[in-house]
C-alpha cells in the first residue's frame, strides 16, 4: 500500500481490499508488509475490546442508564411518556455499531451508515441533550471494562458518537 494510502482512515477491510489489488502479480513492498504488521498488531486489541464490549453489553447499558437518570431523573420521559426501552435500543443499536467500528478499524462507515442517518432523528425529536449525557456516560462506564490500551482506540468512537448525535444546532 502506498504511503498516500495510509493514515487517511480508510477501514481495515478497505486497506486489506486496496492492498490485495496493488499487489496483485507482485510480492508487497516492505511499507505494504509494515501496514500489514500494523493491522494485524492493534487488530488483536480491536478484538478483545470487541468481545468485552459484547460480553458486558447489558451491564454496560444498566449502568449508563443509571447514570444518565442520576444526571436528570426526567431526561428520559416526556411528560408522563417513559422512553427508557426506546432509549436502550437506541443506545444498544449504537453502541453495537461501535463496537463494530473498532473491530473493522472503519469509522468511517459508522458514520455514513448509523450517525448522519441517527442524528438527523435526534435532532427531529431534540434529544440531543439525552444523546450527549447518553454517550458521555457510556464513555465513563465502558472505561471499567476495557484496558487502557481498548479504551484508547473504543473512546474516540463514542466522543464521535456523542459529538454528533449531542450537538445542538
Amino acid at each position: 500500500m502506498t504511503t498516500e494510502t495510509r493514515g487517511t482512515g480508510a477501514g481495515m477491510l478497505t486497506q486489506l481490499q486496496a492492498l490485495s489489488i496493488q499487489v496483485d502479480g507482485r510480492y508487497a513492498s516492505d511499507a505494504e508488509l509494515n501496514l500489514l504488521a500494523s493491522l494485524q498488531e492493534s487488530f488483536g486489541i480491536r478484538l478483545s475490546a470487541y468481545q468485552k464490549i459484547q460480553a458486558h453489553e447489558v451491564a454496560i447499558i444498566k449502568e449508563t442508564e443509571e447514570r444518565v437518570r442520576a444526571v436528570d431523573p426526567q431526561l428520559l420521559m416526556r411528560g408522563i411518556e417513559d422512553f427508557r426501552t426506546k432509549w436502550r435500543a437506541d443506545t444498544v443499536r449504537v453502541l453495537r455499531y461501535s463496537a463494530m467500528a473498532l473491530l473493522l478499524d472503519d469509522v468511517d462507515r459508522l458514520r455514513e451508515r448509523l450517525l448522519l442517518w441517527f442524528q438527523t432523528l435526534m435532532r427531529a425529536f431534540r434529544t440531543q441533550k439525552s444523546c450527549a449525557i447518553t454517550y458521555q456516560s457510556l464513555q465513563e462506564v465502558v472505561k471499567k471494562y476495557l484496558t487502557a490500551e481498548e479504551a484508547a482506540l473504543f473512546l474516540p468512537i463514542l466522543e464521535l458518537d456523542r459529538t454528533l448525535l449531542g450537538e445542538v444546532n
